[in-house]
């Protein structure tokens, strides 16, 4: 019974960032000149359009979150914005044993920057 008990721990502490971390993460978007407009942006996991300035939810993936935007006075730029891995949910996927198997299929333990401003000229 006390194996049991163990391995049923064990099961529910693996794959800690797909328990605890939302799908989504809220990114901050904003041109340097100050101005306003459009960017679509895409990544492996799902594809938006959205307003700068503004804050939008978007899907972890472990690939670069791409833009091509356009600002109201007719500037474009496009880029990306690197992923980035949590060190506190790689950390706690070795602990508890599952070596981030789970988290890596889902992305669930990588970010986004929170706040990135588009450089247009």
């Amino acid at each position: 019974m006390k194996l049991f008990a163990n391995i049923l721990i064990l099961f529910f502490l693996t794959s800690c960032a797909t328990i605890v971390n939302d799908a989504n993460v809220p990114v901050t978007l904003s041109f340097s000149d100050g101005s306003s407009g459009t960017c679509n942006l895409s990544n492996k996991r799902a594809q938006y359009k959205v307003d700068v300035p503004g804050t939008s939810q978007i899907r972890r993936s472990d690939d670069a979150l791409k833009y091509d935007c356009k600002t109201a006075g007719g500037k474009t730029a496009f880029g990306s914005i690197p992923s980035e891995m949590e060190g506190a949910k790689l950390a706690g996927s070795v602990v508890f044993f599952d070596l981030g198997i789970t988290d890596s299929i889902t992305d669930k333990h990588r970010t986004y920057t929170p706040n990135f401003t588009i450089p247009v000229k």
